[in-house]
Formats: C-alpha cells, sequence, structure tokens
C-alpha cells in the first residue's frame, strides 16, 4: 500500500507539472522608457521614435515615462527604484553615464556599477555657431577675436552641466580663451538670444539647432567630432582647424537598473539594432543629424567609462560643481 501511494502521489505530481502554464518568454508585459527630459525635445522625440519601431517586434508597448529635472537626477532615481527585471529602462545621456559623478559631490548612484548597460543609441553632434554679425568667420578668427577681447565675449548654454556647456570648457581650455559663460533655462532660450544678438556664440547641438543653421539665422563654424557631421558635410571639424582634440557631443544610449536578466538584455539590444535600421528612424537621424552608433552592452560600457575619465579631467579644470 505504502508503494502504492508513492507512485500515485509521483503520478499526479507529473500530470499536474504537464497542465502547468510554461514560464512566459521575455516581454510578457509593457515596458516602462524614462525619459529624463520633458516632452517635446530631441531626446524625447529619439525616445518616441525608437519604442515606435521597437514594439511591433517586441509585441508589447513601451510607454515613454518622462522625467526631468535635476541633471537627470530625477529619472535616474526613478529608475534605480524599479525591479532590474527588464521593464523599466532609461534613456542616458552625458549628465547620467559621464558627467554627473564629477560635477555632485554627494551623487546617490555609482554609473560604474549601479546601471545595467543595454546599448548606444549614438550622439548628437555640437557645434561652434555666431550670429552673422559677430566679426569672425573662421574658428580662427573667433580665437584672435576673443583673445584680443579678454572675458567681453559671452557664450549661451541650455545651463550648467549640460554637453554644449562642456564642449565650450573643453574649446575653451583647448584654445586657452577668456569667455563668459551665461547659462539659460533650457535651448530654445538660449538659441533665441544668440539669434537676436543678444549672446554672440554657443555650442549648439545640432537636433536643436539645424534649422536655424540652414536658414542662416546663425553661422556655423566648426563641428566637435572626429569627422566631418553627414548633416553638414561642408563644415570642418576642430581638429581640421588646429584643435585635435576638441571633441565632444551628447551621446545617448539604454540603460537598466543593475542586475537586470541577461537574455532581457540581449533582446533589448537586438530591438533597439534593428529599429535604428526602419526608415522613419533613419531619416529623424538625417533631419536630427544623430549619428547612429550600435553596439553591444560591453561596448557601451567601455565606451561610456573612457568618456567619463576623459570629461572628469575637463570638469575639473573648470570647476564645474552643481551641489
Amino acid at each position: 500500500m505504502k508503494r502504492f501511494l508513492q507512485l500515485l502521489a509521483a503520478g499526479l505530481a507529473l500530470a499536474a507539472a504537464s497542465h502547468a502554464p510554461a514560464q512566459s518568454a521575455y516581454p510578457s508585459q509593457p515596458l516602462r522608457w524614462i525619459v529624463p527630459y520633458p516632452a517635446g525635445g530631441g531626446t524625447d522625440n529619439l525616445a518616441r521614435a525608437l519604442a515606435d519601431a521597437m514594439q511591433p517586434s517586441l509585441g508589447q508597448p513601451i510607454v515613454i515615462d518622462n522625467r526631468p529635472g535635476a541633471s537627470t537626477n530625477i529619472g535616474v532615481s526613478v529608475l534605480m527604484q524599479a525591479k532590474p527585471d527588464g521593464y523599466t529602462i532609461m534613456q542616458a545621456e552625458n549628465a547620467a553615464l559621464l558627467f554627473n559623478e564629477h560635477m555632485f559631490a554627494k551623487l546617490p548612484y555609482k554609473p560604474a556599477s549601479d546601471f545595467t548597460y543595454i546599448g548606444t543609441i549614438g550622439r548628437f553632434p555640437v557645434a561652434l555657431v555666431v550670429h552673422p554679425d559677430f566679426p569672425a568667420k573662421t574658428v580662427a578668427e573667433f580665437v584672435s577675436y576673443v583673445k584680443a577681447n579678454p572675458d567681453k565675449v559671452s557664450y549661451a548654454s541650455p545651463g550648467n552641466g549640460t554637453p554644449h556647456h562642456m564642449a565650450m570648457e573643453l574649446f575653451k581650455q583647448k584654445a586657452a580663451l577668456g569667455i563668459v559663460h551665461v547659462p539659460y533655462k533650457g535651448a530654445a532660450p538660449a538659441m533665441t538670444d544668440i539669434m537676436g544678438g543678444q549672446v554672440p556664440t554657443m555650442m549648439l547641438d545640432l537636433a536643436s539647432g539645424l534649422p536655424i543653421i540652414r536658414s542662416g539665422k546663425v553661422r556655423v563654424l566648426a563641428i566637435a567630432l572626429p569627422q566631418r557631421a553627414s548633416a553638414l558635410p561642408d563644415v570642418p571639424t576642430f581638429s581640421e582647424v588646429g584643435f585635435k582634440d576638441v571633441n565632444a557631443y551628447a551621446f545617448h544610449g539604454l540603460i537598466g537598473p543593475a542586475g537586470m536578466p541577461q537574455e532581457a538584455v540581449n533582446r533589448i539590444n537586438g530591438e533597439l539594432h534593428k529599429a535604428m535600421k526602419a526608415p522613419k528612424v533613419v531619416k529623424l537621424f538625417a533631419d536630427f543629424g544623430f549619428e547612429a552608433l550600435p553596439g553591444t552592452p560591453q561596448d557601451f560600457y567601455k565606451l561610456s567609462r573612457a568618456e567619463s575619465e576623459r570629461w572628469g579631467k575637463v570638469i575639473k579644470s573648470a570647476g564645474v560643481q552643481l551641489d
């Protein structure tokens, strides 16, 4: 009897197992994509285009969650509180990945260890622009004019600690310029004052600035990339005009909380790469002057850490602190 009961129990267990629902493959529910900037900007538009292109193949909706503020630290805080199950990701750029660890004395996270690196997206180039009335038509003339008028020329940026601010600080250090920073609350008001001539110059990202560059409302002198930008093929790089180390851009990628399942990382990385080839996304990249940089999670991590080290030196030299 005892043997019979043991066999009966084993048979019941096997039957129950055979009728149990199989574990759902990833993803089995909607994903949340945090954008640490307001809706309607270049980062937000990029995120929405990529998410729309990824959804059909993923088989699940991707919900954009805008969490702007505090140099992207609000968005990072939301990400850090999420379960590392692959259903909450964030579009990160220079602030979260590279700058904040050098600008905040008490940052509540460590980019090297507190993120899961999913994949690079690409970069928004930045360019040195001036008002059309500014008496410099080349970088050499710009440098000569600023040096002849130390601390009398000002430059705009969308705010302290932005890629635009740090790009000009990098150029300022390499060219030994005395030029005064005027931070604004966003790219739009900075561009308005550049076009109006209230401030003569700035480093302008092409996502925001291509329309006013092409309209002639500002004059572009150089692009801060190792090679010429496809969106402005006639504009020289800083390297071509004698400043080989002035490379700066808004660098974007996808991250998640530390400890995400590898299955989720691989799936999102693969879908991201496919989405970057979608015709609508390719067109948006071209319209924004955005350069795609697909890569593995390991590529993303290595590039982020190398860029953080490079910018840490610039930030320290400039004395930029945000707390």
